[in-house]
Order: C-alpha cells, then sequence, then structure tokens
C-alpha cells in the first residue's frame, strides 16, 4: 500500500466506510512532478469514489500550498497539498480487507474481488529509469472502456514497492510488440517528447490482404475520430479542409509477397511518423489492403475464412506487431534499439505461407 493511502485511509468500521478524522498533508516529491492535481489524488486515494475526489477539489477543501486549485492544476515537487478527511466505499474497503488476507496467503500473485491480478511481462529492456515489455495481443495498456484492467494495473500490483510506473505510450489492445512504461516523472516527460517530437523510430509488422504496390511508400492521409451510433469510437480518412482533420503519415516498405491458400499477402514493414488512433489501421485499409485479422477496418468475409482455416495456417487475432522501437535513453543520452520478435501464433502463421510470385516488383 502507497505511504499516502496508508496514512489517508484509516480503517475502522462506519457504515458509509472508514473516515480520517482529521486532514492530512502531503508533500509533493519529484517523481509526480507535473502531473495533474485530480490524477494524482485518484492514484493515491485508492477505494475513494472519482466523484468524490473530484468533489472535494471542487469545493475547495484539497489545497495547494494553501491555495485553492483546479483539477487539472499540475503539482510540482515540494508542493504541500492539504486533503480533507475522505472516505472509501463499503464495498472498496472490504476488497482492500479480502486482498489483505489473500496476499498474506498465496502472495501477490493473486487476483480477489475485482482486483487486478498481479502479472510480470516479456521484459526488453529494464533499468531504474523506464521498463520496455513485450505486450501480448489481447491484453489492454489501461484499464477503461469496458476493460477491468490492463497492462499497466498489473504490473503495479506485481511491484507494489515500485512507486511511479505510466504508461510513456499506448498499443491497441489486439497489438502485441513493444511497450514503454516509465518508472521515473523525468523519464516519462523525456521520452513522450521524443513521441511528440517525432525522434523516435516505431516500426511495425502488418500483414494485409491482396499485393501491395512496392512504389506506394507514403501514405500522407488526414484522419478524424467519430462514434458509431453506440458510442463506439472509429477513425477514417478525410480531406485535409475538414475541421478536425489531423495530419497522418505513415511509411510503407514490402518486406515479403506471401501467397496462402490461393490468396495473396503482403507482409509490410510500417512505420508511423504521427501517433494517430489506428492509424496503421485505417491507413492500409484506405488503400484497399486492409490488415489481415483486423475486426474494425478489416474484410471479415476473409477474417472468417481465415480463422477456420487447417490447424497451423489459421489466423485468430489482428496480424499487426510493434516490431522495433528506436528512441534516445532519457537519462543517458544513448541511442537505445529494442527488437520484438513475432509471437509465435504469427510467426507460424506467416511461416506456413509461400513467396508469391506474381506480385509486383
Amino acid at each position: 500500500m502507497p505511504p499516502l493511502q496508508e496514512s489517508v485511509l484509516s480503517r475502522q468500521t462506519a457504515r458509509s466506510g472508514p473516515a480520517l478524522p482529521q486532514a492530512t498533508f502531503v508533500t509533493v516529491d519529484a517523481d509526480f512532478a507535473g502531473q495533474r492535481l485530480d490524477n494524482f489524488l485518484i492514484r493515491q486515494l485508492k477505494g475513494v469514489p472519482k466523484t468524490h475526489v473530484y468533489r472535494i477539489i471542487r469545493s475547495g477543501e484539497v489545497r495547494v500550498n494553501k491555495g485553492r486549485a483546479q483539477a487539472d492544476t499540475r503539482i510540482e515537487a515540494g508542493d504541500i497539498i492539504r486533503l480533507p478527511p475522505v472516505r472509501t466505499s463499503e464495498r472498496a474497503d472490504e476488497k482492500a480487507r479480502v486482498m489483505a488476507v489473500e496476499v498474506a496467503r498465496h502472495g501477490a500473485a493473486s487476483s480477489v474481488g475485482g482486483f487486478a491480478p498481479s502479472r510480470e511481462f516479456p521484459i526488453l529492456f529494464e533499468d531504474e529509469h523506464l521498463l520496455a515489455i513485450d505486450k501480448p495481443a489481447g491484453v489492454a495498456v489501461h484499464g477503461g472502456s469496458g476493460v477491468a484492467f490492463g497492462v499497466i494495473e498489473q504490473l503495479r500490483m506485481a511491484r507494489p514497492e515500485v512507486k511511479f510506473l505510466e504508461l510513456v505510450h499506448r498499443l491497441d489492445r489486439e497489438t502485441s510488440g513493444i511497450l514503454l512504461i516509465a518508472k521515473k516523472r523525468m523519464a516519462l516527460k523525456n521520452l513522450q517528447e521524443q513521441f511528440r517530437e517525432r525522434e523516435t523510430d516505431k516500426i511495425y509488422l502488418a500483414l494485409v490482404s491482396g499485393a501491395w504496390p512496392a512504389n506506394k511508400k507514403v501514405l500522407d492521409k488526414p484522419l478524424q475520430k467519430y462514434l458509431l451510433p453506440d458510442g463506439e469510437r472509429r477513425v477514417r480518412v478525410v480531406n485535409k479542409e475538414h475541421p478536425d482533420a489531423m495530419r497522418s503519415v505513415t511509411l510503407v516498405k514490402v518486406k515479403s509477397a506471401l501467397a496462402l491458400s490461393g490468396r495473396s499477402f503482403s507482409l509490410l514493414e510500417v512505420t508511423i511518423k504521427t501517433g494517430r488512433t489506428h492509424q496503421i489501421r485505417v491507413h492500409l485499409a484506405s488503400e484497399g489492403h486492409p490488415i489481415a485479422g483486423d475486426d474494425k477496418y478489416g474484410d471479415f468475409e476473409l477474417n472468417k475464412t481465415l480463422q477456420k482455416e487447417a490447424a497451423g495456417l489459421s489466423l485468430k487475432r489482428m496480424f499487426l506487431h510493434a516490431w522495433r522501437l528506436k528512441f534516445t535513453h532519457p537519462s543517458s543520452g544513448k541511442r537505445i534499439e529494442l527488437l520484438a520478435a513475432l509471437p509465435p501464433d504469427l510467426e507460424s502463421f506467416s511461416a506456413n505461407a509461400t513467396p508469391d510470385p506474381g506480385a509486383p516488383g
């Protein structure tokens, strides 16, 4: 349990949940400098409903250096935050008690009552500043939108002694491959700045249907986010004059032309120069070559066929993998290059394909 949580959340048995008898004062350390006040409180006050966190901020009960603050106030190292008496819900308090018992019995690996299970992931690189893992497909990077927990919550549960773990960037749930996690706020800021300024090289492997034209190397197509009638998020290509257009640039190189069960496929090396939501998936599909297995922008009939292929040839998920990543280490300044090999399911599927002699050169 984080030190702040331990000091703020006393365990009593009041009907409405435990409460502190008086305010608590917390000094912000350097690892949390630059974080929004609401995110800082939500992370630290585990078990306190988010609605209550925002309520005590709006009411002025939370003070930063003796003054009122907004939810989006950026806190700095050395700031003194006043926290009023807070209550956890009965349900959260009961979960905490159950978890404490289970951890004592079985260790941190148990998952109880909706808590994120403790889980480690294959490590590609780690030091005191950052962690790079090989994320498996099917695992969200964080909880939300119907997902109870993701990679970051599971890592925090597995490493309770590490007080700072934050995602540097994101991958779609069904995309496998390299994911960076910062272990210090300085590293988080530095790496995110590198992503924003396009100082990183992110290369993906994508298998698309059809023969990709070798001369089609740059896709510079604006994208727009929109919602389906059921509220699900989607992205589409729009004209550059569209008011919501976001410039999006993708570089494409044909790694190999393949044939499988009488169909043509192309294995592509895809480099993104802008990190838009679903950018690779939408850009490739817009050229008439959707990613195999993509359940949002793909060829749905082809996907069904690929799922039913004979053992060893079936494709159960989207063939998109974050393969290579180059960045500058936030502390040493050394250029780092990481490689995550294709996972066994994608490697097995592509290995059963043969070179396509009819593909354009």
